[in-house]
């Protein structure tokens, strides 16, 4: 089977898209985990196909790197949104849905605001905070983040009994000056570091705000800048948007 594919990236997070509007595409886990592949693929986070769902513009269906289905991915809708739009699927509005439920959309001066789910809450932890936002984050304030091996450090919380089998996603964040965040994730499915995570700065942002953070935050990632603006609702949020980039970066095809 010969795939046209294509590339996208969100702040460094990339993904290989498929334009599945016909939905004669399926994909075993073992050939989503080989597109995936950094060595013997084309190498990304993720996967993701883009197909018809009445009463939505389109549906938006997510592979981890390792091959599984996932949870919703923040970078991945952005990007998606972005390549509905060169698709002519969309203009500049998009309602699409994922694995967490519906999302709005809209592209505005280069960069794609997606609407996250709500949050009802934030638990805390003895040392960290915990929140699903699409995604369950563990979300941890260091200091010197730069210097921290986020690999090792995040790998071990991913397992903690607590987690259970599908574990977390785990984000350190450090505070910085005039509303700003620096986040690293380490996230599960890709078991690794990625330059970002959306949902995970997601989750670092709504954190912070009870440290007095106010909408928008603007975060720092190794991939580049992203935005998270919300409204407080009690001890949850609403109107959450993850706000940035999204770019094709090639197009391609491969025999599976």
């Amino acid at each position: 089977m010969k795939l046209t594919f294509y590339k996208y990236q969100g702040t460094g997070n990339d993904f290989v898209v498929l334009d599945n509007r016909d939905q004669t595409i399926q994909l075993s886990q073992e050939q989503v985990a080989f597109l995936c592949d950094r060595r013997k693929g084309i190498g990304a986070d993720g996967l993701m196909l883009l197909q018809p769902k009445e009463g939505f513009d389109f549906e938006m269906v997510y592979y981890n790197a390792d091959g599984r289905p996932s949870s919703m991915c923040g970078n991945g809708g952005r990007c998606l949104v972005a390549f509905a739009q060169f698709l002519d699927v969309v203009e500049d509005q998009a309602y699409f849905i994922a694995a967490d439920g519906p999302h709005q959309a809209f592209l505005k001066d280069g960069l794609v605001h997606l609407q996250m789910k709500d949050v009802d809450a934030v638990e805390d932890l003895a040392e960290a905070t915990f929140l699903d936002t699409g995604s369950p984050h563990y979300v941890k304030q260091v200091e010197a983040l730069e210097h921290l091996n986020v690999f090792a450090e995040g790998r071990a919380v991913r397992y903690l009994d607590r987690f259970q089998a599908q574990g977390t996603n785990v984000n350190f964040v450090e505070h910085l000056p005039e509303n700003k965040l620096f986040v690293r994730t380490y996230e599960r499915g890709v078991e690794d570091e990625t330059f970002s995570c959306g949902t995970g700065v997601t989750a670092a942002a709504l954190s912070a705000s009870r440290a007095g953070y106010e909408s928008p935050v603007h975060i720092r990632v190794l991939g580049g800048e992203l935005q998270v603006s919300f409204e407080k609702e009690g001890h949850g949020f609403k109107n959450v948007f993850l706000i940035g980039p999204a770019e094709q970066v090639f197009k391609g095809e491969i025999r599976l």
